[in-house]
């Protein structure tokens, strides 16, 4: 129970004191409120979380709870890329922003992604690999025509951008705040956007989205997220050489799957943070309890989908779902009551 205690402390400890607000400074009440609870739960506990595949609605929230006992606090989606009916399926958006106003209702925390189809393709789907694909590659001139206003590739972006805003706006009226993390992994080079580095690389199209976005569709629910890659793989870049800039990012992110939670990924996120929210957007296998009480500032973690079994044991879940470091649903509301 000392948990709880922390947690509720902090977060009044934090509103009292005016915690850093969004950068987005037309933000919402309700995601002002989010990012200083975010700001007090850093080094009080690490929020749990699941990410969804959109075909499976919410039903690996309600797994959670019958492997572990508890719900997860972070309930993450995508706003998908392939065909109608397959995993990430463009045409369960609607669904995506329902069930988040029904896990925002629960008391959870949401957060949404968006494997973006390159605006190269005349498609409204694409597959994961291949020509014109998520994991597709654009050249160089495609890249600077995408970047420059007035170009017929930088129309085709604002036009996929302005179909997501559409649900997005959905959430803003219904005054539920949303982690948004789009373009992420971009120090990898395996997604369109990725591996370009510098002013004119990924951090121009990052403050592209925030541009049309927030000044352009007035969509002012958003915490916005540079959400990276672990460092260390090969073909991997450095956190800092893909940073926007802070004022363009609430929270910083990275994705764990293949060389564990290494202690420099903490640091290097911690340092560019620069005082602001670190968090795991994406992880394999679950962080311990030790992990999480070595390295505290951790804001949540989020499990990807089938994950959370396929390679958790069942100690492993119900390990780190148990430890004192880390805050479920039931725990959050408990919280909330008091």
């Amino acid at each position: 129970m000392k948990r709880i205690f922390i947690a509720a402390a902090a977060m009044v400890a934090a509103i009292a004191a005016g915690a850093q607000t969004p950068v987005n400074r037309q933000a919402t009440p309700e995601a002002c409120e989010l990012l200083k609870f975010i700001y007090a739960q850093s080094g009080n506990g690490t929020l749990t979380g699941q990410h969804c595949y959109p075909l499976y609605s919410d039903i690996l929230m309600e797994r959670v709870e019958n492997l572990t006992g508890s719900h997860p606090v972070v309930f993450g989606q995508d706003f998908g890329y392939s065909k109608a009916n397959s995993l990430d399926g463009i045409n369960f958006r609607q669904r995506v922003v329902d069930n988040a106003i029904k896990w925002h209702a629960k008391g959870a925390i949401i957060t949404i992604m968006w494997h973006a189809v390159p605006p190269t393709t005349d498609a409204e789907f694409t597959v994961w690999q291949g020509k014109d694909a998520v994991q597709s590659k654009l050249t160089d001139a495609q890249w600077a025509d995408l970047t420059t206003e007035g170009t017929e590739l930088n129309d085709r972006w604002k036009s996929q951008v302005d179909v997501v805003a559409y649900f997005l706006k959905q959430l803003r009226d219904a005054g539920i705040p949303v982690i948004w993390r789009p373009y992420h992994e971009m120090n990898g080079d395996w997604f369109w956007w990725g591996a370009r580095p510098g002013d004119d690389g990924y951090r121009k199209l990052y403050r592209m989205l925030y541009d049309r976005l927030t000044n352009y569709h007035r969509i002012n629910n958003l915490l916005w997220v540079f959400n990276a890659n672990e460092i260390g793989s090969p073909n991997v870049g450095d956190y800092a050489d893909f940073f926007p800039g802070h004022d363009y990012v609430d929270i910083l992110a990275t994705d764990i799957y293949n060389h564990g939670y290494n202690r420099r990924d903490y640091d290097a996120l911690l340092k560019l943070a620069d005082g602001k929210p670190i968090a795991w957007g994406e992880v394999g296998k679950l962080p311990t309890p030790e992990i999480v009480r070595e390295q505290p500032r951790w804001a949540w973690f989020m499990c990807w989908c089938e994950w959370l079994e396929t390679v958790n044991t069942y100690e492993a879940r119900t390990s780190i779902y148990n430890a004192a470091e880390t805050i479920t649903l039931e725990e959050l509301n408990a919280s909330r009551k008091r």
